[in-house]
C-alpha cells in the first residue's frame, strides 16, 4: 500500500471493482497522482471536520474507460483525480456529512449529495490547482439529474 497522507493510500483512490471485473487498467499518470495527493491532503481536513471519522472511499480516480463503464460524466473531476465519492459511517449519514461540510471553512469545488438506486454517498471535488473553488453544493438523483441545492 502506498501511503500518500496519514490516513489515505493511493490504492484507495484507484481501486475499482468495475475496473477489475472488466479488465480495465486504472493506473493514473504522474500528474494525476499529484492531484490525488492534493485530494488526500484535502480529505485529511475533511476528516478533521468530521471529528476524525474514517472516510470510506468508494470511487476516486477513473481513467476514461472506467468513467464510461460506470456512466460518469464526460467532464467528471474523477478523470483528473480531483474528486472522490465517500461515506463516513462513524460520523453519520451522507446528508449529515454534506450539512457539516457546507457549514465548514473548507474550500471545496463541489459537494454533492448523490444517490443511485439504494446507494447514497457524498461526492467531493477540489478545484484545479490555481483556480478558485466554486463551493458548489448540489443533489444529484439516480438518473444523474441535477436537482439543485440540497439545502
Amino acid at each position: 500500500m502506498t501511503l500518500i497522507t496519514e490516513h489515505f493510500t493511493l490504492e484507495e483512490f484507484t481501486r475499482s471493482d468495475t475496473a477489475r471485473i472488466l479488465g480495465i487498467v486504472n493506473t493514473p499518470a504522474p500528474a494525476i497522482v499529484a492531484n490525488l495527493r492534493r485530494l488526500a491532503r484535502f480529505n485529511e481536513l475533511v476528516r478533521l471536520e468530521l471529528g476524525g471519522a474514517a472516510m470510506v472511499i468508494s470511487s476516486g480516480y477513473r481513467c476514461p474507460a472506467l468513467n464510461r463503464a460506470v456512466g460518469g460524466a464526460g467532464s467528471s473531476a474523477h478523470l483528473d483525480g480531483l474528486a472522490c465519492d465517500f461515506t463516513a459511517p462513524a460520523f453519520g449519514t451522507p446528508m449529515d456529512i454534506c450539512e457539516k461540510l457546507d457549514k465548514s471553512y473548507l474550500q471545496f469545488d463541489q459537494l454533492i449529495y448523490e444517490r443511485a438506486g439504494g446507494a447514497i454517498w457524498v461526492h467531493l471535488g477540489i478545484a484545479v490547482e490555481g483556480k478558485t473553488p466554486r463551493r458548489q453544493v448540489l443533489t444529484i438523483d439516480s438518473r444523474g439529474t441535477r436537482i439543485g441545492l440540497w439545502r
